[in-house]
């Protein structure tokens, strides 16, 4: 992967800067600071796959975000080049970015202590969800079939009727954002029931009362029938999750909000 990301940086006239370098799970990507051919700060990931893989929603995940949403206003870092190459039938993607070099609000998804965060930035997050969720795409990020078969299983209930499919973000926790407003990682962007990103963000808030009241606050369609198939769906993928052995401090809170929304 080091000489693959040291070929694309040629490819693409960049300079790696010294420095520490980002792997992401399982050695499959890898992610370093750099700088362009003009001195602007930049973000070089580099994420690889078996040849025969290299193709639909996460592959194109960045790229397919790019052409359908640009910077959304300065709050997505925008797609600067791409770069694509075959070796020995591993495909390596290179993604040169605009650098966010503001820190995420937490190293974990999962939002370990209350957060301080003004108005603004709320009001930002709320917006740049609005406006990601009006945009018209084919991709898909949750599937009525998974509804149907998961939300029985780990919820209890019935699947819900969706009554309004919008476009997600998909991720959106606590490690995919900034302050000031950046939402970071759209591999895995696309269709889902209304609500989708305000739900998956409350569960990663569950241990944080306080911030969790002000996600609800923020969205007030959770909690009404409008979003409940969003919030059913969500809280049924953590609850696969923690019976894999993931996400175990969330099992309480998630097994209290399952609880919720049979009585709804």
């Amino acid at each position: 992967m080091r000489a693959h990301h040291a070929h694309t940086a040629k490819a693409l006239d960049v300079q790696v800067e010294p420095g520490a370098e980002f792997w992401g799970w399982a050695g499959r990507t890898l992610g370093a600071l750099a700088r362009t051919a003009t001195g602007a700060p930049a973000w070089l990931r580099l994420v690889s796959a078996p040849e025969d893989k290299a193709a639909g929603k996460l592959w194109d995940g960045a790229l397919d975000a790019q052409l359908a949403f640009g910077d959304l206003d300065g709050h997505r870092p925008a797609l600067l080049a791409v770069h694509d190459a075959v070796d020995d039938g591993i495909a390596y993607r290179a993604e040169l970015s605009v650098r966010v070099d503001d820190p995420v609000l937490s190293d974990d998804p999962v939002l370990q202590h209350e957060a301080q965060l003004p108005d603004s930035w709320w009001n930002d997050l709320a917006g740049t969800l609005e406006k990601v969720a009006a945009v018209d795409t084919g991709r898909v990020a949750v599937r009525q079939q998974y509804m149907e078969r998961a939300i029985p299983e780990f919820v209890g209930i019935p699947a819900p009727a969706v009554s309004c499919w919008t476009t997600a973000h998909a991720d959106v926790h606590w490690a995919n954002l900034t302050a000031p407003l950046r939402l970071l990682d759209w591999e895995g962007w696309g269709q889902a029931p209304e609500a989708f990103d305000a739900a998956t963000f409350y569960a990663y808030s569950l241990l944080q009362p306080v911030t969790a009241a002000r996600v609800r606050a923020a969205f007030p369609v959770l909690g009404s029938p409008a979003g409940l198939a969003a919030e059913a769906t969500v809280c049924a993928q953590l609850l696969q999750t923690v019976a894999r052995g993931d996400n175990l401090v969330l099992e309480g809170p998630l097994r209290n909000w399952a609880e919720e929304l049979r009585r709804r």
